[in-house]
């Protein structure tokens, strides 16, 4: 299978960078794919799993919402937020929904339940990706 270049860039650092064969990536519109020679497209990701395949290999990453670019030089993903699946730790991420939804229900003012509904959210986006 031919190969393109393809780069995943979150605030943090650079995730990957490297010649692959194919790119799943979760769209605003739904999962696509990216293979050699894609048509050029950009669109907004929402939260999901990337997964990179390469040279018989294959890396998944969890990506929480951002933008993909797609043209004649290769696909490029600006990420909000990404992290291996490797490096995920399913039990203190569960851990931290529980401690999150402790948090809503001994909230003292509506900013500190905003902030912990919003952290609450994100950890169940992250627990629904990895399954």
């Amino acid at each position: 299978m031919a190969a393109f270049h393809f780069e995943l860039v979150s605030p943090e650092k650079h995730l990957f960078s490297g010649e692959v064969e194919s790119v799943v990536a979760p769209g605003a519109d739904g999962q696509f794919t990216v293979l050699k020679d894609h048509a050029p497209v950009m669109t907004t990701l929402k939260p999901g799993v990337v997964t990179v395949s390469g040279e018989g290999k294959v890396e998944k990453l969890f990506v929480r919402g951002g933008f993909a670019d797609v043209n004649a030089t290769g696909f490029t993903i600006l990420a909000e937020q990404a992290i291996p699946l490797a490096e995920i730790d399913v039990a203190k991420v569960d851990a931290d929904i529980k401690d999150a939804r402790e948090d809503i229900a001994d909230a003292k003012t509506e900013e500190a339940r905003q902030a912990a509904s919003e952290k609450l959210a994100q950890l169940q986006e992250l627990r629904a990706a990895i399954g």
